[in-house]
């Protein structure tokens, strides 16, 4: 059943209290029920409930928030009952898939595997260990080497932003482009307060 924003409510209200679980694939992505049934994708990432945020546009959004919209469409697909789908930006009025949805799923692989190949590179520099007490604030350390601050290789690619992570690196390794010190830490320290 292909669904239009003009379809009546009692006729959807009607076949949801004889399945009793929505599938998402009647509004989509999004398993919340706006007004016309109305495709709110890009809320699932954004957090946004209200105005420009109820769009069914991903435009924007790096390959790993898509490819997070896209796993959550597939658990639903799974787990409900199929009610219909909401003729649009991803489904055309035969509820054929259109190129548009065709070119999120692409973007979804994409960060897929984006995401393995930086497991993969994270993996080549063993990851400091940490803790946090409300007493003594956080700490790092590294059982061999010393704790340095390194850039997420990928992560730009995956979420359009920069982030570091902790590894630990050989004392031969410290002199090595790209690597910071804890602020307040001594160069050769093993334990650093953060």
């Amino acid at each position: 059943m292909a669904l239009t924003s003009t379809t009546s409510f009692n006729t959807i209200a009607f076949r949801l209290s004889h399945h009793l679980r929505l599938n998402h694939r009647l509004t989509y992505h999004f398993n919340h029920m706006f007004a016309n049934f109305r495709d709110a994708s890009r809320a699932f990432v954004s957090g946004n409930f209200t105005g420009d945020g109820l769009t069914d546009s991903l435009l924007g959004l790096s390959s790993t928030e898509v490819k997070s919209i896209v796993e959550w469409r597939d658990f639903y697909f799974k787990t409900y009952l199929y009610v219909g789908k909401l003729v649009g930006r991803y489904y055309d009025s035969e509820g054929n898939p259109t190129k548009y949805l065709k070119g999120i799923e692409a973007k979804a692989a994409r960060g897929a595997q984006l995401m393995e190949k930086q497991k993969k590179e994270e993996a080549k520099l063993p990851s400091c260990n940490s803790k946090w007490s409300q007493e003594d604030g956080s700490e790092v350390w590294c059982d061999d080497g010393f704790p340095r601050l390194v850039q997420r290789p990928l992560e730009i690619a995956l979420t359009g932003k920069m982030s570091k992570r902790c590894a630990c690196f050989k004392e031969d390794e410290l002199d090595q482009p790209g690597l910071e010190v804890y602020g307040g830490c001594d160069y050769l320290a093993k334990v650093c307060r953060v």
